[in-house]
Order: C-alpha cells, then structure tokens, then sequence
C-alpha cells in the first residue's frame, strides 16, 4: 500500500505564474514605466529643462507624430502655396527627427534625445511664428491655427516631458549607461 504523500509547503506558497500581458494593459505599463527599462533620462538642457518630467517619452513621441501629421495635412489642404510649403516643411521635419531620434518610438537611433529637445523648442517657435512671418495667417486662417496650437503644445509638453535615450547616446556624443549619473 502506498504512503500518503504530504503536501510540499515550498510548492504550496509559491506564486503562481505571471499571465502574460496583452494589450492595452502592456501598453499602460509600458508608457508609465519610470524603471531603467524605459530609458536612461536626459541630461538637463542649460541644467533647467525639462521643468518637470510628468510626460513619459513615449507619449511624448506618439504627439511628435501626431502633431507633424496635424501640421502636414492642415498645410496640404490649404489653398495657400505658402501655407501649404509651411505646413510640408514643419510636418515633415519634425516626423524626420522623431524617426532618427534615440528613443523606443523611432526606427533608427542618430539623434541624441538632447538634440530632439532642442528641436522640439526650434520646431514649437517655427510652428507658432510661421504663419505671421511667411503671411499666410490671414489667407490660411484653419491652417495658421493648426500651426500655432500645434507649436504651443509642443513647447508646452516639452517643458515637462521625461526625455529618455534607449542607447545612452548624448549631445556630446558619449555614451552613458548608468542611469543614476544622468539627471538624477
């Protein structure tokens, strides 16, 4: 006759396994995730910039994509040449700098995370000024609105934006890969 088997208490408190994330749950904890996993933080621009790092990067990225879009169509659909020209220009450039941007959203690493703020600024002002200094503001008035909330908002989310590299890639052109050294 065979013995009773007693239970394994190791085997009994052992957590269960983790289900596997599908998603939008996987995004979530992606997009709020702070670890070193999401990134090593930017060095601070003039030791002051970001004010606050309340915007994770990737939704920062996901509204460089969307605001280049924004400022691609509202210039396409114009019937302004000049509206039109600006609205190309300033979609395409900053869709360009967030492809080669050294974060999780792009499909190449060659801008320094540092150097995409610095555009993110230059892009904002550009946005905002564009149509009162190529003219179009009152020929295009859908257009320069586009163009103005749409460079707003980019200043606006850059000042508190969690600027992270994924190859620890500078504007000085080293490479960092401990996290704490880096804005912390």
């Amino acid at each position: 006759m065979a013995e009773p088997q007693t239970p394994n208490l190791y085997t009994s408190l052992a957590p269960p396994p983790a289900a596997p994330e599908h998603g939008m749950r996987r995004v979530m904890r992606r997009t709020l995730d702070k670890s070193a996993a999401a990134g090593i933080m930017s060095r601070p621009l003039f030791g002051k910039l970001p004010v606050r790092r309340w915007i994770p990067q990737d939704v920062h990225s996901v509204l460089d994509y969307k605001g280049g879009t924004l400022s691609a169509l509202a210039g396409a659909l114009s019937d302004d040449p000049v509206a039109k020209a600006a609205g190309l220009a300033l979609g395409s450039s900053v869709i360009g700098v967030s492809l080669m941007t050294d974060y999780r959203l792009s499909l190449t690493k060659l801008i320094p995370i540092e150097a995409h703020e610095i555009a993110d600024y230059a892009y904002g002002a550009a946005a905002i000024l564009a149509p009162f200094v190529l003219g179009y503001a009152k020929r295009s008035p859908i257009a320069a609105a586009v163009h103005v909330v749409v460079g707003l908002t980019t200043i606006l989310a850059s000042l508190v934006t969690d600027y992270r590299c994924q190859t620890g890639m500078h504007l000085g052109g080293e490479l960092a890969t401990d996290p704490e050294a880096i804005g912390a």
